[in-house]
């Protein structure tokens, strides 16, 4: 895995890259993760709920068991382009921040900041009060009184509910907070354990589905869709390529090790290690999923299904073994949620240090060694829209943003290889310079399919992102004046 070496400005893996002009500050984070930790946090934060629902909305959108197998594929290859592009740029930058630090360097700060605004004002909180709702949904599924409502209101020609669910998501919003902000190598420890639980609900659910379940030889009805009606091979793409966004959901994460670069042990080496091995290990994980999905239930109970997962197991489990997934599926919910903290703390900590977000944000405590100002600065926000319960409207925001940024680092690793050829790059992204440009071309065509198919949506998410155009032009001026 690793490639080439040639002479750089960053002679040594700890060494920071130009953007970063500040004195090193003291207290600094600490390596603690290794690959093992590293690897944990990849496949952590890539299963969340996706791989347990998307499968019955991608068999209503192609109406065909192998068109789904295909979109499942062609995803999987996608983001394993994608990782190549991460790997090699989080190797080259082992950095806080991650993808803030490849944009600056390879577009320019003002590319990087904005990856951050988005990513500290609309990505990771909204990400981290949905991912604490699901936990809390999960158990209402246990425990109904958790949903039931305690108060409805209106004002003016609004009505809203308040449930037990919105102040309880907050304070998991805060206790996952306050586990990262105690010691980032327990945080280590803790994603390894839930990462670990997260595989072996997979597993079992593939292992009991081969064992036990009864073998799917129903007919399924044909889907009366937009595919079915028009058989065409342009049909046919276009059915694939709507069926992607869901799978691409279910594989959303692989992308955000990078942001812990300096916190991992020999980050040179580990960080496109774990991103490559973490994504594989998710892809066979989803395939063999999905395989016992169709061996057990007939396609048209899968479309029809709003918790494929769950259907599957109680075929061969009944009703105890459908809550013991729902009680897995929340313990996913709370890992992905942890790997959110942990990784989106780094972005705006790093802003901070280079003089572009708020002076607090970029707080190390002085014995933890943790980013302690950002995490109380992501926490304290997420809570806040924990409790408003508006978060499901907002969450939708943010994945057109996303994946502009995907294409733009696609762009920003082949400008690095123009601009700085020297760069020492421990990792060289495999079948240069065809893997970056699917992945560009790719990430622009979902960006614009999602457009099409959610204009005032998408159009939203692009004002916040240029609502912190003029927030940089300041915090520049400002970070100029000071030196």
């Amino acid at each position: 895995m690793t490639g080439t070496l040639a002479n750089s400005s960053l002679t040594h893996p700890n060494a920071p890259p130009k953007i970063l002009t500040q004195q090193t500050q003291s207290p600094s984070l600490i390596r603690g993760l290794g690959l093992r930790a590293a690897t944990a946090v990849v496949i952590g934060n890539t299963i969340g709920s996706g791989i347990f629902l998307v499968t019955s909305e991608m068999a209503r959108t192609v109406g065909s068991e192998s068109l789904v197998f295909v979109a499942w594929i062609l995803g999987g290859v996608i983001v394993l382009f994608g990782a190549f592009c991460y790997a090699e740029l989080g190797a080259a930058f082992p950095k806080a921040g991650g993808p803030y630090v490849y944009l600056s360097e390879g577009l320019g700060p003002i590319w990087g900041y904005l990856f951050g605004w988005m990513s500290s004002f609309l990505d990771r909180p909204v990400a981290m009060a949905a991912l604490a709702a699901g936990f809390l949904r999960f158990l209402g599924f246990l425990f109904p009184a958790v949903t039931a409502p305690i108060y409805t209101g209106h004002i003016a020609k609004f009505a809203f509910t308040i449930t037990l669910a919105q102040p309880l998501a907050a304070l998991v919003v805060l206790v996952v907070t306050v586990v990262n902000y105690l010691s980032v190598k327990s945080s280590g420890n803790i994603q390894m354990i839930l990462t670990t639980l997260k595989m072996a609900t997979i597993v079992l659910i593939v292992a009991g589905g081969f064992l036990f379940g009864a073998k799917n030889t129903i007919v399924a009805a044909p889907l009366t869709n937009h595919l079915t009606a028009n058989p065409s091979a342009l049909a046919t793409i276009g059915a694939v390529l709507s069926a992607l966004v869901p799978a691409m959901w279910a594989y959303n994460g692989f992308n955000d090790l990078g942001s812990l670069g300096e916190e991992i042990l020999d980050p040179r080496r580990n960080i496109p290690r774990a991103i490559i091995l973490g994504l594989s290990t998710i892809a066979g994980l989803y395939l063999l999923a999905n395989i016992v999905y169709f061996h057990t239930l007939p396609f048209s109970s899968i479309a029809a299904s709003q918790h494929v997962a769950s259907d599957v197991v109680q075929s061969f489990a009944g009703s105890r073994g459908a809550a013991a997934l729902t009680i897995a599926m929340a313990i996913s919910a709370l890992g992905a949620l942890h790997v959110v903290v942990l990784t989106g703390a780094r972005i705006p900590f790093a802003m901070a240090r280079d003089g572009l977000f708020f002076k607090f944000a970029g707080n190390i405590h002085p014995r933890l060694c943790t980013p302690s100002g950002a995490l109380l600065f992501l926490g304290g926000v997420s809570a806040l829209l924990a409790l408003t319960g508006t978060y499901e409207q907002l969450y939708s925001l943010f994945v057109f943003a996303v994946w502009i940024f995907f294409a733009l680092t696609a762009i920003a690793l082949i400008r690095l290889r123009f601009k700085q050829p020297n760069l020492t790059r421990p990792y060289q992204a495999s079948a240069y310079p065809f893997t970056p440009v699917v992945f560009f071309l790719a990430a622009t065509a979902l960006t614009i399919n999602l457009w099409m198919g959610h204009p005032v949506r998408s159009t939203l998410g692009l004002l916040v992102i240029l609502a912190g155009v003029p927030f940089y032009y300041f915090w520049r001026k400002r970070a100029n004046s000071r030196q």
